[in-house]
């Protein structure tokens, strides 16, 4: 193992001089927004399974205890879970990214520059001493739990990954109130903390990367953040340089594009599993022409134009079928954002090139060469591909109607009951255990009674 000179006593002593990172992460954020709507779920093993009801991607604490681990097929343990009181909800990504919406707005107003990392955890910045700082985190977590009913954890720490560490001490130790903060746990237990934390968990480290770094003998977040830096840049790269020295309190990550934006600087893609295996090209251009509109509708709102358009198609590798995999580029004469233009490519895409026999089980469609429409630059007289008002009228009625409700080819097909907020093709995802969306849907609004 490679090390550098290190004097562990001075290491964290510049973090009370500087900005502290403040990371707010929501425990069990799926499972816990399932609760927020239905109380009798509180307490309960609850999960919450992929698209198409596959595998299980959330866990309540309840289910966690029960052994249930993230990625398991929901068909394997189908059966033992209903011995054991789980209950499965499908993904209701509506309701999640509304409660997020919520939860991150209440965030912002307790510290400085708040950039939304993921849907469910965010960093801040604290400018203040360590009492300070940790009243403020006290409140938020109260005002969060009592405005939108999401359980919150928080991490303080000189870096964004030390702030990471901190967080998942916070969920772990029960007697830190939901709140940790870096300098007073290191004041506490020193290294051990950093060297109970086996490497495969600290952030931006990998699986690939934990097997080159464990054959190295770097086996835990301290032996990480021991090595030499510019030995660790030589051998894998500067992210991981970054990494040691934020293990070192030194920060050196930079701040990410703002999650809640949605904006995509390379590619926007859509893609999705179908619910029944998909035979012949008939079909499969069917969810082309609507994932191409998915993508196309995020490209305008973000005020992009795209170049190139691919579009991709695979089966099942554990079907009795030979594993077949399709995926061709097209070029656009020039940059547009038209939904004709994009939607006829990503079908030409794959057109005579897919096994007419295959049961195609996922498919999808990557715009790609983007550039800001505003910005983009041509030959005096020309200009891009702008879309003459389609585009405009499909948002506004997406808007004013729902999902669905009109479109191109197969894309004004809408689903019944729940799932009219997807097409109703006998291959859209199937969640047969969604939940209400109240916070969306006047007609699935909560409806209380007084007696």
């Amino acid at each position: 193992m490679y090390k550098s000179a290190i004097d562990p006593d001075h290491l964290y002593d510049h973090a009370r001089q500087q900005p502290q990172y403040v990371l707010a992460d929501a425990n069990s954020f799926f499972a816990s927004c399932e609760s927020v709507f239905d109380p009798s779920l509180a307490g309960k093993p609850v999960v919450v399974l992929s698209n198409n009801d596959g595998c299980v991607v959330a866990r309540s604490p309840a289910a966690k205890k029960l052994g249930i681990t993230n990625g398991t097929p929901w068909f394997t343990i189908k059966e033992q879970a209903g011995l054991d009181g789980v209950i499965a909800r499908s993904s209701n990504y509506e309701l999640y990214a509304s409660l997020s919406h919520r939860m991150m707005g209440i965030m912002e107003q307790f510290f400085l520059e708040q950039e939304v990392y993921s849907i469910d955890e965010c960093f801040m910045l604290s400018l203040w001493d360590d009492d300070a700082t940790f009243d403020a985190c006290s409140r938020l977590r109260e005002e969060v739990l009592r405005s939108v009913g999401i359980p919150v954890s928080v991490g303080v720490a000189p870096t964004k990954t030390l702030a990471k560490v901190a967080n998942h001490w916070a969920k772990s130790h029960p007697s830190s109130a939901g709140i940790t903060l870096w300098s007073r746990i290191y004041r506490r237990y020193g290294d051990h903390i950093l060297e109970s934390v086996p490497i495969r968990d600290i952030w931006g480290v990998g699986r690939r990367l934990t097997r080159k770094l464990e054959s190295m003998g770097i086996i835990s977040a301290l032996d990480l953040r021991n090595a030499d830096p510019t030995t660790i840049r030589r051998r894998f790269s500067v992210t991981l340089e970054r990494t040691v020295l934020e293990l070192r309190g030194i920060p050196a990550v930079e701040n990410e594009e703002n999650a809640n934006s949605g904006v995509r600087t390379t590619q926007i893609l859509c893609s999705r599993m179908f619910s029944d295996p998909v035979v012949g090209f008939d079909t499969l251009s069917q969810a082309l022409s609507v994932y191409a509109q998915k993508a196309c509708t995020r490209l305008r709102r973000q005020g992009s134009l795209c170049s190139q358009v691919r579009a991709f198609c695979s089966t099942s590798p554990y079907a009795s079928y030979r594993y077949t995999a399709c995926s061709h580029t097209i070029r656009l004469e020039d940059p547009c954002d038209n939904p004709m233009i994009i939607t006829r490519a990503a079908r030409r895409a794959l057109q005579d090139r897919i096994d007419p026999h295959a049961p195609y089980i996922r498919a999808g469609v990557v715009l790609l060469d983007l550039q800001d429409a505003d910005a983009f630059q041509t030959l005096d007289g020309l200009a891009a591909e702008r879309d003459p008002g389609l585009g405009p009228v499909l948002e506004e009625a997406a808007r004013r109607f729902g999902p669905f409700h009109v479109g191109i080819g197969y894309g004004g097909i809408r689903g019944a009951g729940r799932q009219d907020a997807d097409t109703g093709g006998h291959w859209a995802m199937n969640r047969k255990m969604l939940s209400a969306r109240p916070t969306t849907r006047w007609e699935e609004m909560v409806t209380v009674r007084a007696h």
